[in-house]
């Protein structure tokens, strides 16, 4: 009888947390939206004189959040022992990718990265983790979650993500979002420009279409107006991106986790780069957030390897993807 009572009373109390955080997440939501020009305005410092021609630097480095651990007690610990200078590598993964979680789990402590943590989405996925020594989380019970972390895809648990990389955001910790299909050859870390909000993996394979470029669409009929310059750059791969814990980025997850509830038939990776590109106009309110591409000869997708470089021994780059 008395362990049936603390059973009961241990699921009631692990209720009503859950029930506060919603209601301290909708209470934050609430703060962030009373004024849409305070919140493009932060004043950061007194006001400053412009400097010499050249000199000026404007700022693109966005203030990291309060960590706020109430929102998981339980993730803060584990991040707590598991991240590096609040640096982790996080991967999603169920039973239908553990062929893959195998060799990206190998590659990880092949090159001995430490910071890494497997977001486990079913029962099977934490086993094998245990088994092998791979540092593992298995989040609480969640309807809106479980169903499609347990049976979907792999595209479809990528659309899981942004709900996910929310808490560790609020904790404070900044997360390189690793796809399954994945290969280290160094650790990551050792090569990211932590000045941005998000940091991110080009599907590009060149310098124009990974960095941007001026495409000009000609229409004779026009006449002298005949050519029209668009702006152009390959999409970011939402496989593989670092993202800092600041307002924006947070902004970011959120944004791209309610369009995927509302838009079920939408791909995340091009809800993420529309959410991060499109600028304000009538009607819409931009994201202002600040990014930077990787270097997309470290961070090689596979047009890059298998089209444009040829494979060798000697090759210098350390992430390679399956994409």
């Amino acid at each position: 009888m008395l362990r049936s009572y603390i059973r009961k009373l241990s699921e009631k109390n692990a209720e009503l947390q859950k029930q506060l955080r919603e209601l301290n997440e909708k209470l934050q939501i609430a703060g962030q939206g009373k004024c849409r020009v305070h919140e493009q305005l932060v004043v950061l410092s007194e006001p400053k004189k412009v400097g010499p021609f050249g000199k000026l630097k404007s700022m693109r480095t966005n203030p990291p959040v309060l960590p706020d651990e109430f929102v998981n007690p339980r993730l803060a610990k584990l991040l707590a022992e598991v991240a590096v200078e609040k640096e982790v590598i996080v991967v999603l993964a169920n039973s239908n990718v553990k062929s893959m979680l195998e060799v990206w789990g190998a590659s990880v402590k092949r090159v001995g990265i430490p910071n890494y943590l497997v977001v486990a989405l079913d029962d099977a996925i934490v086993d094998f983790c245990k088994e092998n020594a791979v540092s593992v989380y298995k989040r609480d019970p969640d309807e809106n979650v479980d169903f499609t972390g347990k049976t979907g895809s792999n595209q479809a648990v990528s659309g899981l993500t942004f709900r996910i990389l929310r808490e560790f955001l609020q904790l404070g910790y900044s997360v390189l979002l690793s796809d399954v299909d994945i290969v280290y050859l160094q650790n990551p870390f050792d090569y990211l420009y932590p000045d941005s909000d998000v940091e991110s993996m080009s599907d590009g394979h060149n310098n124009i279409t990974a960095y941007g470029y001026n495409d000009v669409f000609d229409e004779p009929d026009m006449g002298w107006g005949r050519y029209a310059h668009t702006m152009r750059i390959w999409a970011y791969n939402s496989g593989f991106f670092y993202i800092r814990p600041t307002i924006p980025a947070i902004q970011l997850l959120d944004r791209v986790t309610d369009r995927l509830t509302r838009e079920p038939n939408s791909w995340d990776q091009a809800v993420f780069n529309e959410e991060l590109a499109f600028p304000s106009n009538p009607g819409y309110i931009g994201l202002y957030a600040s990014r930077r591409t990787m270097d997309f000869y470290l961070f090689m997708n596979s047009k890059v390897l298998f089209k444009t470089e040829e494979v060798e021994a000697s090759c210098s780059s350390y992430k390679l993807s399956s994409r």
